[in-house]
């Protein structure tokens, strides 16, 4: 029959015949027949394998950043004790010590955005907070091998800077990073030149020369690390730093 709002027939598109019938008690359903509105469970791949309970799976995917001074966390190198911590402290993110007052944390990194680790993920993952950082470490020193740098030269002076939108501030944590800023900025430079850098946010890594008797372009540097933070969504912060004997110290005039 006819429907008469939308004028259609509603055995349009029927899939069976109609029941003329009882049904019976005793029939047995084919176990491999349709049924409808249901879809299979999807196979394999369940949420143990996800990067959040998994370490083979989160190994190749987490990494070190740097966030400012005075970022609060729990220590990483104080063993989370599991019958007498709050709930509250398992969840709150790792925290160690970095350069000149710096912290370092750890990300997971996801598909759209990074999660920062804390303590349920080293007890689902069952690493210790050594294990994350080596693994981090090396993953941050495979991603620097592979990116490059932008060099500007303006006479005297030369800039080095890092701003990919991967992990580019946390690149100063690495060794091989920092020989390469100074080899690359004194190596040929006026002997007493000095390489400041700046850490603006999480996705800059500023190094430049500063030559002596060059007063003004450590002022030029510092104003632009104070407007980069200023605008950042991931701020860390707006000191000059400057590199020593392969250290990060902080710059004094």
């Amino acid at each position: 029959m006819a429907d008469d709002w939308t004028g259609r027939d509603l055995a349009d598109d029927a899939t069976g015949a109609l029941r003329d019938k009882a049904p019976d008690p005793v029939w047995v359903p084919d176990p491999n027949a349709p049924v409808s509105g249901h879809r299979p469970a999807p196979t394999g791949g369940g949420s143990t394998a996800a990067p959040e309970h998994d370490w083979e799976a989160a190994r190749g995917l987490v990494y070190p950043i740097l966030r400012p001074a005075g970022t609060t966390g729990a220590a990483a190198d104080v063993p989370l004790d599991v019958l007498r911590s709050s709930p509250v402290s398992h969840t709150t993110p790792l925290v160690s010590e970095g350069p000149c007052g710096l912290v370092v944390s750890f990300v997971l990194q996801g598909g759209g955005f990074d999660v920062l680790v804390n303590a349920e993920h080293l007890l689902s993952w069952g690493v210790d907070a050594p294990e994350l950082a080596a693994a981090a470490g090396a993953n941050l020193a495979a991603w620097s091998a592979e990116a490059g740098w932008t060099d500007e030269i303006s006479g005297s002076r030369r800039i080095l800077s890092s701003d990919t939108g991967g992990h580019d501030a946390a690149r100063i944590l690495l060794t091989e990073a920092r020989e390469h800023l100074a080899r690359e900025l004194t190596g040929a430079a006026v002997p007493g030149t000095r390489v400041l850098v700046g850490l603006p946010e999480r996705n800059m890594l500023l190094a430049g020369t500063l030559v002596p008797a060059d007063d003004e372009f450590a002022v030029l540097f510092h104003d632009f690390v104070v407007e980069q933070s200023g605008a950042a969504e991931e701020p860390i912060d707006r000191r000059i730093f400057e590199l020593v004997g392969g250290e990060l110290v902080e710059f004094a005039r």
